[in-house]
């Protein structure tokens, strides 16, 4: 059995291959049943946000990872492991648990990446197993641990709050500006906390859905407007944050355009942090307009990046602990088979010897039976209590192997398994013969 990450992330694929190797939630499991029928994979997770997709499996008894490349590289039209990494075993667990800590994001220690490997998790729910229920869960914790004990997330920015420093290079200062966000998700709340926090004197939310627009708007003091009435709003702000969920562009040139025309020589700048893109990239060829999307973050990302760089070592010392708790965990998994057959060989031999001892004793009455019976079973359980302890132990240690290997060795584990399957030979002539 081996644990295996394979995916891509903003440290090696542009914003274009990010985009098409996105999955929405309706994609994940169909994606997963099929690598667990075409490749043999036992349990597998996927994680996609704006900045990575990534596919945890544990394989079979053949590689997954050939499939798995293919399957992202349909979603591709081309070869996507060249953009990619594969992580085996424990830098499989130490990635995930880096990325839930939010070490391995964009904007260093950024919290919404904790949710999203929670949400990854739950989605995938009916591919996983035991193996990753209970990495994810390790994840999760670890990621806690990292914010609890460490100061890495301590005034970290967020996508949004980042994409909103990004705009002053346009305005220096967006006090007193208008701004409009479309979409009413958690990135957009986020970007509404932030523009408020900057002094923007007033807000729209557009969204598909009016209800959710108006809740969020309420919250922070924002206007609610239809999504199809918001590209008339769009003549009369300075600042357009775009995070839908939506699979295709939803600004288009032509909107902007029409608004552009309205604006006379003041400048808009939009910031689209939505996965895939909402806006149609042709906007940043339009005058006056000033386009941002993910990948414009990394100004901005690589200031974060140094003020957070002396916690760094604190929190991969709680990475550290957690993976091995998790390994340890993994490897004492390689005992339990042989243990299962060590207990049920044990069993098979009392149970024979009991019946010839309840033979020899003669009459005995239904309790007597009973305590004989149960001095069997007591006695049976103290021989193999120590034997299975320590077994575990070392398996836990990394020595699982040798000592599974030898405890099947002393207790012919491998012969009497051999001897218990039926054996096809010829039938004699008597056996023919129904003699």
């Amino acid at each position: 059995m081996a644990v295996i990450v394979l995916g891509v992330s903003h440290h090696g694929a542009p914003l274009d291959v990010r985009e098409r190797l996105a999955f929405r939630p309706a994609e994940v499991v169909p994606a997963l049943e099929r690598l667990r029928s075409v490749a043999g994979v036992r349990e597998g997770v996927l994680l996609s946000t704006c900045n990575r997709t990534e596919l945890y499996l544990v394989e079979g008894e053949d590689e997954c990872a050939p499939a798995a490349w293919e399957l992202l590289a349909e979603r591709l039209g081309a070869e996507a492991s060249g953009y990619g990494y594969v992580h085996r075993d424990r830098e499989a667990a130490a990635h995930l648990f880096r990325v839930a800590a939010g070490m391995d994001s964009m904007v260093v220690g950024e919290a919404q990446i904790h949710g999203q490997v929670r949400d990854a998790w739950e989605a995938s729910r009916r591919a996983s197993g035991a193996v990753l229920n209970r990495l994810f869960q390790s994840a999760l914790l670890t990621g806690g641990r990292v914010r609890s004990e460490t100061t890495l997330g301590h005034g970290a920015l967020s996508i949004s709050s980042a994409a909103v420093q990004l705009s002053k290079k346009i305005f220096g200062s967006l006090a007193g500006r208008r701004a409009m966000v479309l979409g009413a998700g958690e990135m957009a709340e986020l970007a509404l906390a932030s523009l408020q926090h900057e002094g923007v004197r007033a807000a729209v939310v557009a969204n598909r859905t009016f209800e959710r627009a108006v809740v969020l708007a309420a919250q922070y003091g924002a206007t609610a407007v239809h999504y199809d009435d918001a590209w008339d709003a769009l003549a009369d702000v300075d600042l357009l944050l775009c995070s839908t969920a939506s699979p295709r562009p939803v600004v288009s040139a032509e909107r902007v355009r029409t608004a552009v025309a309205r604006r006379g020589d003041r400048p808009l700048c939009i910031l689209d942090i939505a996965m895939p893109r909402d806006v149609d990239p042709a906007v940043a060829k339009l005058d006056n307009v000033f386009l941002y999307d993910m990948d414009d973050l990394q100004a901005v990302v690589s200031a974060n990046l140094q003020r957070r760089h002396g916690e760094l070592p604190a929190a991969e010392g709680v990475i550290g602990e957690e993976v091995e708790k998790f390994w340890q965990w993994v490897a004492g998994l390689a005992a339990v088979p042989v243990l299962t057959q060590f207990r049920d060989e044990m069993n098979r031999m009392r149970e024979r010897e009991l019946q010839q001892a309840m033979r020899r004793l003669g009459d005995l009455s239904p309790e007597q039976r009973a305590v004989v019976e149960h001095f069997s079973q007591s006695l049976m359980n103290k021989f193999l209590h120590e034997p299975s302890v320590r077994l575990r132990a070392a398996a836990a240690n990394g020595r699982g192997l040798g000592v599974v290997d030898a405890a099947r060795y002393l207790f012919a584990l491998d012969e009497r398994a051999a001897a218990a399957e039926p054996v096809s030979r010829p039938a004699t002539r008597d056996e023919e013969a129904g003699e």
